[in-house]
């Protein structure tokens, strides 16, 4: 780090303590050059970077997994709370392994996993704007896979 003031490199730490409000540490610093002091503030980087269909990348949003989540449960038993403790989960899911980036695909295909679970008019309808279904024939083929689903997962348990 250089001091802002002078660029000199040679700078000493004079105060440290929790900046809670931030989730950080601050510091106050002090040239040993300029003699000037500034503040900085020391976090931990969690970045995780979404690697887009056209290859381009964005920073992860909880907010926008939240709204997209959203949209798909509207007027659906899946309660608001709900979305954002299932967003909420997939983001510490996804924090808890150490990814730096995951591709919109797989992130889809979390999100879908999450839905089946959750409501399965929920998981159709963010299937149909994930997968980009263009016709009813690509619709009808997701629903009678999920049915399929269903029917295995009935005869397991008897």
């Amino acid at each position: 780090m250089k001091c802002p003031f002078c660029s000199h490199e040679e700078l000493k730490v004079t105060d440290s303590r929790d900046a809670v409000e931030f989730n950080a540490i601050r510091r106050r610093r002090e040239c040993a050059h300029c003699m000037k002091r500034f503040t900085t503030f020391e976090t931990i980087d969690l970045s995780l970077q979404v690697k887009k269909r056209d290859g381009t990348y964005e920073d992860f949003s909880q907010d926008k997994l939240t709204h997209g989540m959203d949209a798909a449960c509207r007027h659906t038993r899946v309660s608001h709370d709900q979305v954002r403790a299932v967003a909420y989960k997939i983001k510490s899911d996804l924090m808890a392994n150490g990814s730096r980036e995951i591709s919109s695909r797989e992130l889809g295909d979390i999100v879908m996993r999450q839905l089946k679970e959750t409501d399965v008019v929920a998981y159709i309808r963010f299937a149909c704007v994930y997968k980009r279904f263009k016709d009813i024939r690509e619709l009808l083929e997701a629903i009678q896979e999920l049915e399929q689903g269903e029917m295995i997962h009935a005869t397991e348990k008897s």
